[in-house]
């Protein structure tokens, strides 16, 4: 018999979870001990397989190299023809961490008779049973030493939230390397952004204005309407932090402040986080794709209701929606659409009439209510109960981890408290953002309407300050008649 054909091809297969130097010299290290053990046992390695920077842990987590590995040794030759018989590790944990995947390997490599396998301690024949067995073992030690090293690193990530440390990765937009010292430029960009949009303005009118601007993001990319709503929305603008989607609070339910400068006070933090909240979801066009929100073309586009009444006595109720009428002074018509679009078509108006007599009516409203805001206590009236809430909650907890009450219950009664905590702290958020809304109505409104300092989208968010909606009666009669007030019904907000 030749040397030739004395030679055992093998695979050298290596892989590292995260390669933060994103250098590879991991994975190399471990090919390069490979190679050792191939020698020392007297194989060749006729190809490396590698996955790096990838998890083994994670069932979500493909890792190509290592199911490429899988069809070559359920084959037994590579795709240009070579042999294989065999693969060498550095450690079995390199190989896999989850049952499944063991499993899977060792069936694929015993597919056929004569194959091996190594790692660093030597040869391991897998067709003994306890062999498979001891290794099976392995990574069901593994596994418990992953989930251990997650719940260490959850622990950690959540005292690090409460300490009011930066978490790991890039720095954030607005902030310098060291993610705690303010970068002027790109923070006065996003608190400029932050007082338009709990003044009223669109995100696509603030996303263009970047775009001019030439206002790039850390990665020197254009800034999006996700990414520019998700940099408002993050509380760390006002130097809170969220934890698992929730805000991280002391024992007295009061956000924890983090080492980093805010941007935006708390209370407008606030005010913006409940402008999102609001929102329902994004518009979705006809051909699946998804955008975020977008100004109408007309002011009381959506605000408008047909008053006309139906055979069963209620009314139309359908929004009317705008029309180019060159033949109409001012130019456009609110009408309400036809039966095929859910309205009765019954019912149009001037556009530019209504708007303008509208408009009035709200800046009379917005003044009124400014002027009764500086006379109105500003503190919020239920401030009490959610402490007590808190407190009570707090009291309970003890209560059951001291098996003072039973499970049936605590778990009932916390739930009924949690539901009404999340409640009240909704109500405060609501109300901030009306305190805030209201330091942006003050006396000046109607200068700042007519000084064109105000796009639509802010003069629409006021008029939805002070409008739920405005019913328009029909006028009767048949043909044109004189514009008529009267048959405009607005209902106000409280």
């Amino acid at each position: 018999m030749n040397e030739a054909a004395l030679v055992i091809p093998v695979v050298s297969y290596a892989r590292i979870s995260a390669d933060t130097a994103r250098d590879g010299h991991g994975v190399e290290d471990q090919h390069k001990l490979n190679a050792e053990t191939a020698v020392r046992l007297g194989w060749t390695i006729v190809h490396r397989c590698t996955d790096n920077d990838l998890s083994a842990a994670k069932s979500r987590v493909v890792r190509p190299e290592f199911e490429a590995m899988l069809k070559t040794l359920k084959s037994g030759h590579l795709p240009d023809g070579q042999p294989v018989l065999g693969v060498i590790v550095v450690a079995d944990d390199r190989l896999t961490r989850r049952a499944g995947d063991y499993e899977r390997f060792v069936d694929t490599l015993t597919y056929d008779e004569g194959r091996v396998y190594a790692d660093a301690k030597g040869s391991k024949n897998l067709y003994s049973e306890d062999v498979e067995s001891m290794g099976l073992f392995g990574v069901v030690i593994s596994k418990m030493e992953v989930r251990k090293m997650q719940r260490r690193a959850r622990r950690s990530h959540r005292s690090r939230a409460e300490r009011g440390i930066p978490v790991g990765g890039k720095r954030p937009f607005g902030w310098k390397a060291d993610k705690l010292a303010l970068e002027p430029e790109e923070a006065a960009w996003l608190a400029k952004a932050a007082r338009e949009v709990i003044a009223g303005k669109s995100l696509h009118s603030i996303l263009r204005e970047w775009q001019e601007a030439g206002v790039r993001t850390i990665n020197d990319k254009e800034w999006a309407s996700r990414s520019l709503k998700l940099a408002l929305w993050n509380p760390r603008l006002c130097g809170w932090r969220k934890h698992n989607g929730e805000l991280v609070r002391d024992a007295n339910g009061v956000p924890l402040l983090g080492l980093w400068e805010p941007i935006v006070t708390p209370k407008e933090w606030m005010a913006i986080d409940a402008i999102f909240s609001a929102r329902l979801g994004p518009n979705i066009k006809a051909d699946g794709t998804v955008t975020d929100y977008r100004t109408p073309s007309y002011l009381l586009t959506g605000i408008l209701r047909c008053g006309k009444p139906r055979n069963d006595g209620q009314i139309c109720n359908a929004p009317l929606r705008a029309t180019a009428r060159p033949d109409l002074s001012g130019g456009y018509l609110y009408q309400c659409p036809g039966k095929e679009m859910g309205g009765c078509g019954g019912t149009g108006r001037n556009g530019a009439k209504i708007d303008e007599f509208i408009t009035e009516a709200v800046l009379a409203k917005l003044e009124e209510r400014a002027v009764k805001a500086t006379r109105d206590d500003a503190s919020w009236g239920d401030e009490e109960e959610l402490n007590r809430l808190i407190s009570k909650q707090r009291k309970m907890l003890q209560a059951w981890q001291a098996d003072q009450i039973s499970d049936e219950l605590f778990f009932p009664e916390s739930q009924k408290m949690e539901t009404r905590v999340k409640e009240l702290r909704a109500d405060r958020t609501r109300r901030a953002l009306s305190q805030q809304r209201t330091a942006e109505v003050t006396g000046d409104v109607r200068e700042r309407w007519n000084s064109g300092r105000l796009d639509l989208a802010q003069k629409r968010a006021l008029i939805r300050e002070a409008l739920h909606a405005v019913i328009v009666l029909p006028v009767g009669g048949g043909g044109r008649r004189p514009f008529n007030p009267d048959l405009l019904v607005p209902k106000w907000r409280d």
